[in-house]
């Protein structure tokens, strides 16, 4: 189906009073600068579920606006933000549909580069990411944010290797599509994180526009605790195939590895060689338990033994450097040796299962647009 021309502008909002004005002005003063366009064919819905008096600036600054501005005031919040969106689309009158954070951290500037590259029709989602060359998210703050938000990204692509190998920012609020193009029935909206829910459901085509993650213009940050704790539930209920068996397999490698240590002892083998003989017994066993049984449906993409040595190096460097890190916690007596080898084994799992989903296997071609 051919996309009606005309671009609605989907802006959730949640006490974004000091923020309403600047948004629409930036945004009107962006749709003027493009003359190809006339403003007619834009239009602005704000979903709000504020508990602040959002609705009633937003209601006054489209009185002054040439624009046509709806906003849609929700009091069941149902979905959080995931579900604002999927909400303003049903009330959207163009099959474009882009969405935009209020606090103007996503530059209104960018909204009509992304409409252009939309119109060429030949993607299904134009994702705005701080992470393509070119963008740059200098508005996440500090050292801590930025780490989460890179390990957040990490983490994502490595459940979702394939679907989402083609985009550098999952994670992004900012983006633009074809509703036409999305299958809106199933998807299951539990968090602000709406664009991994469209990707990671069903095969879309990709493409993207970098942009520059500004600081907030007015208001408070909503990230929070409670917030992270959504996307960890909306993760678990997009995905958890992969990591499961993963976490099973290593489970088992686990239990094996104790008893055959116990049972070289008994045998009279030294500590230390029962220790090595047991890791690389069980290094080993976990793979070709994971190639089988976990990674089943990505093992075409490289070789058997290209497969393997990633696998067996990564692991033996990692279990080093874990022991190593262990002695010197127990050292210094930050923890007991048994506390210690839990917490960096927990740690240790993540990692390794980021590292086997997107080095060891991979996707080694992937349709770009």
């Amino acid at each position: 189906m051919t996309a009606t021309p005309g671009l609605s502008i989907l802006v959730p909002t949640y006490n974004e009073a000091g923020n309403i004005a600047e948004l629409v002005t930036r945004i009107e003063a962006a749709l003027q600068a493009a003359p190809e366009f006339s403003i007619d064919l834009f239009e602005i819905i704000f979903i709000d579920d504020s508990d602040d008096d959002t609705p009633q600036v937003i209601a006054r600054v489209a009185e002054c606006s040439n624009l046509r501005i709806t906003c849609i005031h929700r009091e069941d919040r149902a979905g959080g933000l995931g579900g604002a969106v999927i909400l303003g689309v049903t009330h959207a009158k163009y099959d474009f549909c882009l969405v935009i954070d209020a606090d103007l951290q996503h530059p209104p500037e960018k909204i009509v580069e992304l409409y252009r590259r939309a119109r060429r029709r030949d993607v299904d989602i134009v994702v705005a990411s701080r992470y393509a060359a070119g963008g740059a998210s200098v508005g996440l703050g500090g050292t801590i944010r930025h780490a989460v938000s890179r390990a957040s990204i990490l983490l994502v692509k490595a459940m979702f290797p394939i679907r989402l190998h083609a985009c550098t920012d999952p994670m992004t609020g900012f983006f633009l599509f074809d509703r036409h193009r999305i299958d809106l029935a199933g998807l299951r909206p539990q968090g602000f994180k709406i664009l991994l829910e469209m990707l990671a459901r069903q095969r879309l085509r990709v493409t993207e526009v970098p942009f520059e993650f500004a600081q907030r213009f007015a208001g408070e940050s909503k990230a929070s605790l409670r917030q992270g704790l959504h996307f960890l539930r909306q993760l678990a209920q997009l995905r958890f195939g992969h990591m499961s068996g993963f976490a099973l397999v290593g489970g088992l490698g686990a239990i094996v590895n104790v008893a055959l240590v116990w049972l070289l002892t008994k045998l009279g083998l030294g500590v230390l060689a029962a220790t090595f003989i047991g890791a690389e017994v069980t290094i080993v066993g976990n793979f070709l338990l994971q190639d089988r049984f976990v990674f089943g449906d990505l093992r075409s993409r490289h070789r058997f033994l290209q497969r393997f040595a990633r696998s067996f190096v990564f692991n033996n460097a990692e279990a080093a450097v874990r022991i190593v890190l262990v002695v010197q916690i127990v050292r210094q007596g930050w923890m007991t040796a048994a506390a210690a080898t839990a917490a960096l084994l927990a740690v240790a799992f993540v990692v390794r299962y980021i590292f086997h989903a997107l080095v060891v296997y991979a996707p080694s071609t992937v349709n770009r647009v």
